[in-house]
């Protein structure tokens, strides 16, 4: 007779192999259920011979979601183009993978943005996304104060309009940095406005805030 072979508990690396590759096969198979959904959406956009969603597209988008084309959250590298690989990464960011879910979306991602330090880098990307050039640094006057409008004018009303204003009656200035941009970002958020009290000349603000400041004091006097 041969003898009895004592049991013991279970090889737990053989356990864990096995758990390795059944939670790799869920997770493969699932990960293809959702690229398939997001990808289903995109096809509905995009175009067939580019493969992106264009200007058209997104117009389409955002006409479905009832949404203005500047509060789109795929971070496209070129100005109205959404690339298949950044559909993906929005939608996988969103949790959306139909329309209706991307529509119940829509008020978190805006309470996000709204947040202050997610807020400077959605300001910062709204500029350079408008870069439409490969060496392209600066933004024209007409377009910066488009842009104002509808990035920052709903929580700097005063300061947006002045400056708008100011940069269409201005002469010296025909673009704008991204440096610029952000620092009047910084004047909005740290400056009384229109007391302008707590403005030092001597600290290291851009020349056009300066003039700007300069402008707003001579009117108010």
């Amino acid at each position: 007779m041969r003898p009895h072979r004592k049991t013991g508990p279970p090889n737990p690396m053989s356990i864990k192999a096995n758990d390795v590759d059944l939670f790799h096969s869920a997770s493969n198979k699932a990960l293809m259920q959702l690229l398939g959904q997001i990808d289903e959406m995109f096809d509905n956009y995009a175009n067939e011979k580019t493969n992106m969603i264009e200007a058209a597209g997104i117009e389409e988008l955002c006409s479905d979601l009832k949404m203005r084309t500047d509060d789109s959250k795929m971070k496209g590298k070129r100005q109205g183009l959404i690339t298949q690989d950044e559909w993906r990464r929005g939608m996988k960011d969103l949790e959306a993978t139909s329309l209706e879910k991307l529509v119940k979306a829509l008020p978190g991602l805006e309470r996000e943005v709204r947040r202050p330090l997610i807020f400077k880098d959605f300001y910062a990307f709204a500029f350079q996304y408008n870069l439409t050039e490969e060496l392209q640094k600066t933004l024209d006057i007409y377009s910066v104060c488009v842009l104002l409008k509808i990035v920052l004018r709903s929580q700097f009303r005063p300061q947006v309009d002045s400056f708008i204003q100011f940069l269409q009656i201005q002469k010296e200035y025909m673009v704008l940095t991204l440096d610029q941009w952000m620092e009047f970002y910084r004047f909005c958020n740290e400056i009384s406005f229109p007391e302008l009290d707590k403005y030092d000349e001597n600290l290291a603000w851009p020349l056009l805030i300066d003039s700007f400041v300069e402008w707003l004091r001579q009117n108010n006097n």
